[in-house]
């Protein structure tokens, strides 16, 4: 496992549309090794493959109960609003204001790529929101209502 470099904004490669993963092999595995730590690494709860420079759809997050992995996810529902603060571990010191759904459910793979179903309330619904954006190309900095700057004290959350 290696701790990958993070891609910052305003890098186009964070612009860019990801590509479906078809093949679930070593390199997959070892790239979702990698997102893994380097996510914890940053002390970050969320990690998306193209802001460590890889156009697939793999995303990771750890909300706090155990990392979850997902090849190319899709939210496949979605209830309810919350509006809250994100930071994203790709825009450092950047924080804002982000209209999301309170509740999700999305589907995809695992890394061997068996189908699996994640559903998430409150911040684990707003990672999973966050993360398949970044595989669209879309920023939290797109969506924010208001945009200020991240308590140094505060851990990076994105």
């Amino acid at each position: 496992m290696g701790i990958r470099m993070i891609v910052k904004h305003p890098d186009p490669l964070l612009r860019e549309k990801c590509v479906e993963v078809k093949n679930f092999n070593a390199n997959l595995h070892k790239l979702l090794d990698d997102m893994a730590q380097t996510m914890y690494d940053a002390d970050g709860v969320g990690l998306a493959a193209p802001q460590v420079g890889i156009l697939k759809r793999v995303i990771v997050m750890d909300c706090g109960d155990g990392l979850i992995e997902m090849i190319n996810p899709e939210i496949i529902e979605r209830d309810g609003e919350q509006l809250g603060p994100e930071g994203c571990l790709s825009i450092p010191g950047a924080m804002g204001d982000v209209l999301r759904a309170m509740r999700v459910k999305a589907k995809g793979f695992d890394r061997h790529g068996n189908p699996i179903e994640v559903e998430g309330e409150e911040l684990l619904a707003r990672c999973i929101q966050h993360e398949i954006d970044h595989l669209n190309g879309v920023l939290f900095l797109d969506l924010a209502e208001n945009m200020y700057e991240r308590d140094p004290n505060e851990p990076d959350r994105g």
